[in-house]
Parts: structure tokens; sequence; C-alpha cells
């Protein structure tokens, strides 16, 4: 198989090597994405790679072209990079910015042609900012400066785009236009896209390949399926207190320790809220029953103090049933999130008469959200 972006025993650090004997390997068009702890050498890997720093050891190939014997305007042809540090303007618009974007086009004078001009417009266009054209880069949001940024490096036309935590300042709307355009990139122009991020969730979304640092080592190189599996991501990142579920990108605190004062009857994902809403009041609960495929049975396993649980599209269990109503009678209050129960849901309509039967307390959820 023949890669269109490649490392040959790789090692980058400050003097000495940080992390040694990399091997990273892309086709046109995919996207990378670097993810580990605060200090793992995801920046450090950007910056060798863009040859901001020198590498200790090795070669990084683009096109089967060792870019160590690149000129800095061959280089930047076919590469942009998009760092976290501040690009220092003075008197300069929005468009002026992006039109620093043509200087490996626009030769000693720096004149832009029409043919610049347009690939300027186009480049804004696309990152949705030709309103803010005529705006002062220093007096923009840094959700719009880092869209700014992002159209200077595109309209410069590479092939491979090098971004270093691009989202940092972004809102939720402008994380999903900005990814958006990420892909619209790579299936249009089949930009190769290296980056850093810290949102794990949409890293698993978006990659095609995720890079896994930890600090003094490459630990793992692969797809989001073979990454993302159960316990491994706690483990990368040292979470010691709360959990990440890989499956879903669930992250949640750490659960309320002591014996559950509250049963909480849900499912259909509609207990979700009160999982969290009981987690923050300190007060612990059980959780259940709920099928394994539910949307409320990562949340229950992270937060519960014990979870009712059946295998789904499978009968529940007699003694799954028979625990959950002890556990429900150690409770003090039983919070029932649902209003009515499938055909396939009867074991929590009878626990809910259960517990009326056993004379407990029962509220609805939006009780605790007052």
């Amino acid at each position: 198989m023949e890669y269109y972006f490649y490392t040959e025993k790789m090692s980058v650090g400050y003097g000495r090597p940080l992390i040694e004997n990399m091997k990273i390997c892309l086709k046109k068009g995919e996207i990378l994405t670097l993810i580990g702890p605060n200090g793992a050498g995801k920046s450090t890997v950007l910056k060798s790679i863009a040859k901001q720093i020198s590498l200790i050891a090795g070669a990084v190939y683009l096109d089967r072209q060792d870019i160590g014997a690149m000129s800095g305007t061959e280089l930047s042809k076919k590469m942009a990079v998009v760092m976290t540090e501040r690009l220092r303007t003075e008197l300069m618009t929005c468009e002026d910015v992006v039109a620093t974007g043509r200087y490996p086009y626009t030769g000693h004078f720096g004149i832009l042609s029409k043919e610049d001009r347009r690939k300027v417009k186009e480049a804004m266009e696309l990152v949705q900012i030709p309103e803010i054209a005529d705006q002062d880069f220093t007096r923009i949001s840094d959700g719009q400066r880092q869209r700014v940024m992002l159209a200077r490096a595109i309209c410069q036309e590479p092939e491979i785009l090098l971004l270093d935590e691009p989202t940092s300042y972004l809102d939720v709307k402008y994380k999903l236009e900005f990814f958006s355009v990420l892909q619209e990139l790579r299936k249009k122009k089949r930009i190769t896209v290296i980056m850093s991020i810290h949102e794990l969730d949409l890293a698993e979304k978006v990659s095609d390949k995720i890079l896994c640092l930890n600090g003094s080592y490459m630990e793992k190189f692969g797809t989001p399926e073979e990454i993302f599996r159960s316990g491994y991501l706690k483990e990368l990142f040292h979470i010691s207190l709360g959990s990440f579920d890989e499956e879903n990108g669930s992250m949640e605190l750490e659960a309320v320790q002591g014996k559950p004062e509250a049963f909480v009857i849900a499912g259909l994902g509609m207990g979700r809220k009160t999982y969290r809403s009981l987690q923050r009041k300190g007060i612990p609960f059980a959780a259940g029953i709920l099928f394994k495929n539910d949307l409320d049975y990562p949340v229950a396993k992270s937060l519960a103090a014990n979870v009712f649980a059946a295998e789904a599209f499978e009968p529940v269990p007699e003694t799954v049933v028979f625990m959950a109503e002890k556990e429900l009678d150690l409770c003090k209050t039983v919070i029932c999130c649902r209003e009515t129960f499938g055909t396939l849901e009867t074991v929590n309509r009878d626990l809910l008469f259960y517990a009326r039967q056993a004379g407990k307390e029962i509220i609805m959820p939006q009780a605790l959200f007052g």
C-alpha cells in the first residue's frame, strides 16, 4: 500500500528525545488526530513535522519526498500550519490576514493577483466568514479568529494541514461547523489533516486514524475502532476519579459513595438527568432494571451505587428482579422517570407496582430539578 504521508524512525524533542521511533502512515485525504494527556508531546510532534523544530532522528516523507530536503517555499506550497500561538497583527483586516496565506505564490513583492483574490474570497466563504472581511483582526472573537486562521491556511492551497488544538476557542456551533469544513476539504480537495484536539468524542467521530501519545513514547496508532476500546483511554489519561466510556463518549464524575437512598426506575434514556442530579446533590442511588443497550445504562453504570441490568433482547432473569426488589426495600425513595412502559418492559411496571405495595414514597424527577 502506498502512503501519501509517512515517517521513518522519527524521534522528536528539544535537544534530547522526548518521543522516539515514531511510525505514522496516512493515505491522501485521511484525518489523523493526536490525543494524550497534557504535556504528552502532541504540539512537539506537530512542530517537528512542520520543521519548526528539528528532528532528533529519522525522517518525514510527504508524497515520497523528504521534507527535510525541501526549501521553505516548497514546503509552504504543500503544507499549511495553524498553531495555538496568537498571530500578531497591526491595522490588518480579517481579509488581509487570510491573504497572507497566498505568500508562497506572490513573489518578493507580495502583490495579489486576481486569482489570489479569488482564492482568498473562496477560503473565507468556505469557513463562513465573508461578513467580517473588513473588520480589524484584533477586535473579533476568539472563535472568529480561529476561523480566519483556518481560512488563511486553506487559501495557501496545501496538500496537508497541521492544526494544533484548533477548537480550543470555539463554542459547540462553531466546533461542528469547523469539523464539517474539514470533512469538506478532505472530500473536495483530498487534503490530509493532522491535528491535536482534546474532545475525545469528536476525535472518534472525525478521524480516520488516531495517534496516542503518553509523554515519552507513542503508545498506539490505529483506527478509532481500534483505539476506543473499553478501559484503554482511562489508562492513557490516568483517570482515577470519574469515568469515560469509550463506546459512547460519555464522561461522568465520580459516583457518590454510600448505601443507596433512592431507587431510580427509568429506561429509554429518560434517567440520565436524574442520575446526574442525584450525583450533584450527593445522594447515592440504585438504578434498574435496565437493558444493557439502553441509553441510560452507561451513565447508571458510572454513577449508581448499584445497577440491576439484563442482556439486551433477552428475558430478564428472575434473580435480577428479586435482587432489585430487595434493594428497593432498603431505599427511602423511589424515583420513576417513566409514565408508561413498553410491552417488553413489564419488569419495570411490576417493580413500580411492588414499590407502591410496599408503601414507598414515589416521586417524579421534576421534584429533583426545582
